[in-house]
């Protein structure tokens, strides 16, 4: 079996539960390991001081590149993805080597899969 990807594999990652900077901090750190649809200057704002903030990403997971280690975190961040399942499981063990990962939740369809995780600085 050909190890190749026929199409891009890409990931989306919902970001929740945290401050505008833990959220920049992950979103960094998966940018410098895929290719992201969000820009270097694409930085989460906090748009409303009591209301929660949700932040949107999408990966393209296909190849991972180097990955140094990301800024601590000043708190848990909690992050949901979506993506067929060779892609999550690319993801998640990304997620792995950048963070400690704690598995809230996650859900199996047909062709995708749902993965609702909390990050933590190593």
């Amino acid at each position: 079996m050909d190890s190749e990807r026929p199409h891009p594999e890409s990931v989306s990652v919902e970001i929740s539960g945290c401050s505008k900077e833990d959220a920049r901090i992950v979103f960094d750190a998966l940018c410098t390991c895929f290719e992201s649809d969000r820009g270097a200057d694409d930085v989460p704002q906090q748009l409303h001081e009591t209301r929660p903030m949700v932040w949107l990403g999408t990966f393209e997971v296909t190849e991972a590149h180097t990955c140094p280690p990301p800024a601590p975190l000043s708190s848990s961040v909690e992050a949901d993805a979506q993506g067929g399942y060779w892609a999550i499981e690319r993801l998640r063990s990304t997620l792995d080597s950048l963070f400690t990962v704690r598995d809230l939740a996650s859900a199996s369809g047909d062709q995708e899969k749902e993965l609702h995780v909390l990050l933590e600085s190593r």
